[in-house]
């Protein structure tokens, strides 16, 4: 279990960044033809993102029912190899990609893929300075997932957890593109320090909540091993909320909770924090 305990403990420093920033336009990493294509959508079909509170608590995406099975099935992620190692991250990206351009579409909300971009340094983002001890970044103004990869990965790759992580910076793509966050960032902005940290663990639990329904429509696919999910979750409740004292994430008791629930639906209809009680999202 170390190499999960390292995995884990990286993917938790992740999400502060995945939060919090904006930025400008990147390239991907794969080529569009790489990537996997959201179904064709018109003007006469969609309608616009919502906005305000409504757009986080009622959103339309709630009642859209269990995410669509994108039957992923990225393949093996062998020790040492970088190329491998991309190669199964544009492909975990390619089956985010598919599940939820379905659950857009069921929606009737305009759907827009991520970026990705795989690294193997850490550098400066347009959404500033790279976190210490991040391994992942998503940055809204852009729409980019960046994605390192570091030689510690390459010697021991684990991939539920890089699954996991990417599941998670992805569900704050789905935030910001679904209109979630047209409601998160002024509220935040008008908050008081007490609810700028309330509104943060709404956000990030969410989103970790919606990494949890992806992983339930993939775990005969990837495929999940029970055990292993159960320590992911184990773990997430008894150091989840280590890396941050002023409580922007969730104790790990409430981390677990949000994680076990999106995992035993496989729905986002689950993952509604915004109109959960303050005690569920402490």
């Amino acid at each position: 279990m170390r190499k999960l305990t390292t995995v884990l403990a990286t993917g938790v420093l992740v999400s502060l960044v995945g939060v919090g920033t904006a930025s400008a336009q990147t390239e991907p990493v794969a080529s569009s033809g790489q990537q996997a294509q959201a179904p064709a959508q018109t003007a006469q079909t969609l309608a616009a993102p919502p906005r305000g509170r409504t757009a986080a608590t009622a959103n339309p995406l709630y009642r859209t029912g269990t995410l669509a099975d994108s039957h992923c099935s990225p393949g093996g992620l062998p020790k040492g190899s970088t190329a491998a190692y991309k190669r199964f991250l544009t492909r975990v990206t390619n089956c985010l990609n598919a599940s939820w351009s379905t659950q857009f579409r069921k929606a009737k909300l305009p759907f827009s893929k991520p970026r990705l971009r795989i690294i193997t340094r850490k550098l400066r983002t347009p959404c500033g300075p790279w976190s210490p001890g991040a391994d992942g970044i998503y940055c809204s103004t852009d729409r980019t997932m960046y994605m390192l990869v570091t030689k510690t990965q390459l010697r021991d790759p684990f991939a539920l957890g890089i699954t996991r992580l990417m599941a998670h910076e992805y569900g704050h793509h789905v935030q910001n593109i679904s209109g979630i966050w047209s409601y998160y960032w002024p509220a935040r902005a008008r908050a008081s320090k007490a609810g700028q940290l309330q509104l943060s663990r709404r956000s990030e639990l969410q989103a970790e909540c919606f990494s949890s329904v992806f992983m339930r429509t993939i775990e005969d696919t990837l495929p999940i091993d029970p055990a292993q999910w159960d320590y992911t979750v184990d773990w997430f409740r008894k150091n989840g909320a280590k890396a941050w004292p002023q409580n922007d994430h969730g104790k790990g008791s409430s981390q677990a909770f949000w994680m076990n629930r999106g995992y035993g639906s496989a729905s986002p209809g689950s993952c509604n924090t915004w109109a959960a009680s303050a005690r569920a999202v402490a």
